[in-house]
């Protein structure tokens, strides 16, 4: 969904000589800065810049395609219903910021000072970035380490070059070089459950957040929460946007679970509080007009959301846009499920039967999205839905960075481990590595949420 700019193109990389492809940002071989590298060779040619160190993680091989998803069987008993994900949200014209591919440009990247919410810690968590960031705040630039500059200035030096100073936007102002920030890679993990974020590999900043948290209901019986959002990056702010929504929604499931409401009118009220939170952006900047009419012309903040909640005996899902969850059993002669519908131009073709799926989402508007969060958007209609798995297993929630490699249930199954269940983080770890090893054309995100949840102590990360 993010879209990049188009860089100078360059006949090979200045780094390790692999030839780009065209709209490369980063080199696909060695994650040199082509961009930079470009800007560099026409002012000093032959200074070629060192590449920086890429994000890591585990790294799996790419799967086959598969055949359709399956759909889970029965619905939940006692009040809770199998809702079918309606394509109630379909019909609206397509988000033209959305679709790189129709010709919307990105947002300028701004400054990354101000960051509005950070991915909370809480008891029994721990909380991880990747060693290339540095400490401190999310709204931190991440440069690392920053000696004393001669004249006696206070400014850090870049992690590659080890000479330039690095400038409000986080680049080097002598190699060029984009520095890491402390949200290129996250990993969080509490008793039960897990998340991991990585900017991915052609993308100069990581525009997904996420919130994960575990909880007890009126009855002492545990509950997990996992919501991950992705910016649009056609909007101004989209990384603001997602974070603000991730932290709006969890707090709103943390708060509201214990207290004993339903698990899907909880998951309406937390997608309706993540959307009053990206409105309030809007605002911030002066983006948002006195009336919502106006407002939908101004490029407001957006986000996608898509969030899960587990107990020990249903699943709820809530979502807006296409941001997706699978469910993934730990039997894998079982069949999986995709659990979402997108909020997209493919699924509207689909829905519409002028399309097959496979055609729908090979055509360059598949990820023109319909349905998202934000000041401009037309209308919010949260999809909320529950279900009663008869057997234990995984629930996969995750940005289309992720699933544009792994799009179908089965393919999604082949992907997580065989211990998803028993190693949350280590499964979130390892489906990040497959997404990079798929090309990484887009930030990715995934939590992974164990069905039915373990009793555990509560916490938030």
């Amino acid at each position: 969904m993010s879209q990049m700019p188009q860089p100078a193109q360059l006949s090979a990389c200045p780094t390790c000589d692999e030839p780009p492809q065209a709209g490369d940002r980063y080199c696909d071989q060695c994650g040199a800065d082509l961009a930079a590298a470009a800007a560099s060779a026409a002012q000093t040619p032959g200074d070629r810049p060192v590449p920086p160190q890429l994000n890591g993680a585990a790294w799996s091989p790419h799967p086959e395609p598969e055949p359709d998803d399956y759909e889970l069987a029965a619905p939940a008993p006692d009040g809770y219903e199998l809702a079918t994900p309606a394509p109630d949200g379909y019909g609206q014209p397509a988000d033209p910021r959305a679709a790189g591919a129709l010709g919307a440009p990105e947002a300028a990247p701004p400054t990354e000072t101000g960051t509005p919410a950070e991915i909370d810690t809480g008891v029994n968590a721990s909380t991880h970035t990747s060693a290339a960031t540095s400490t401190g705040s999310m709204a931190g630039t991440g440069t690392g380490a920053g000696p004393r500059l001669p004249g006696g200035e206070h400014r850090p030096r870049c992690a590659a070059c080890q000479e330039g100073t690095i400038d409000q936007d986080g680049y080097c102002e002598r190699c060029g070089h984009a520095q890491a920030r402390e949200r290129d890679h996250m990993e969080s993990e509490l008793e039960g459950i897990a998340a991991a974020s990585d900017r991915g590999l052609r993308h100069h900043r990581n525009e997904d957040a996420f919130a994960v948290s575990a909880a007890e209901l009126p009855d002492g019986s545990p509950v997990m929460v996992a919501v991950v959002c992705d910016g649009v990056s056609s909007a101004t702010r989209p990384d603001d946007a997602s974070a603000a929504a991730a932290h709006a929604a969890g707090e709103a499931l943390r708060t509201s679970l214990p207290r004993g409401a339903h698990p899907q009118q909880a998951m309406n009220e937390a997608i309706v509080a993540a959307a009053e939170a990206v409105n309030s952006l809007a605002l911030d900047t002066g983006a948002a007009a006195a009336h919502h009419e106006g407002q939908r012309h101004q490029n407001a903040p957006a986000c996608t959301i898509v969030s899960a909640v587990v107990t020990s005996d249903i699943l709820t899902i809530g979502w807006v846009g296409d941001s997706r969850a699978y469910w993934v059993p730990d039997d894998r002669t079982a069949p999986p499920a995709r659990l979402t519908e997108d909020d997209s131009w493919a699924a509207q073709m689909v829905a519409a039967g002028l399309m097959s799926e496979a055609e729908a989402y090979a055509d360059e508007r598949a990820h023109a999205i319909t349905g998202w969060l934000g000041a401009d958007a037309y209308e919010l209609e949260p999809h909320t839905a529950s279900y009663k798995p008869d057997r234990p297993g995984v629930v996969v929630v995750c940005t289309d960075g992720l699933w544009n490699y792994a799009e179908s249930a089965e393919q999604m199954a082949r992907a997580v481990p065989s211990d998803a269940r028993s190693r949350p983080l280590n499964t979130a770890q390892i489906l990040v590595g497959h997404a990079l090893d798929g090309g990484g054309h887009d930030n990715v995100t995934v939590a992974v949420v164990p069905f039915p949840a373990a009793p555990g102590r509560a916490g938030s990360a």
